[in-house]
């Protein structure tokens, strides 16, 4: 069985004495280098949120320039677009106004040569229907 007597107080004194030892010289060191290694990973944590919060910030700058970018383009064909129009417009007024010139010149040339035509066929309607009159009646006429 278990006796009570000074060894008892012994061991425990001798208990304490070793426990505080091992505290100084095994336990602490430990806890020492457990909370280091704590605070480094926090750190390091903190450090990759920073990180990705910075990657994401310029994903999204990236992504904003991109919407940016085709919303300048958009608008930049756009002007293009509209100004080759206007363009396309104007060399059809132009060509317009150049083939009406022509289709005037070309109907006043037609009346002209039709008047004159005409005026020569006028000054030989005496003769035309004398010789007809003559063909007809089978006879001169004088």
């Amino acid at each position: 069985m278990l006796n009570i007597d000074g060894t008892l107080i012994l061991q425990i004194a001798n208990f304490l004495v070793l426990l505080f030892i091992m505290n100084l010289i095994l336990f602490k060191p430990i806890r020492k280098i457990l909370s280091h290694r704590e605070e480094e990973m926090n750190s390091r944590r903190k450090t990759i949120d920073d990180y990705q919060g910075r990657a994401e910030q310029s994903g999204k700058d990236i992504e904003e320039g991109k919407v940016r970018a085709r919303k300048e383009g958009y608008t930049a064909k756009e002007t293009l677009k509209s100004q080759g129009l206007e363009e396309e417009k104007g060399i059809l007024q132009e060509a317009g106004a150049a083939v009406e010139q022509k289709l005037d010149a070309a109907k006043k040339e037609i009346e002209a040569k039709v008047a004159a035509a005409r005026e020569a066929l006028e000054g030989q309607i005496a003769g035309f229907s004398e010789e007809l009159a003559q063909k007809i009646l089978g006879r001169s006429i004088q």
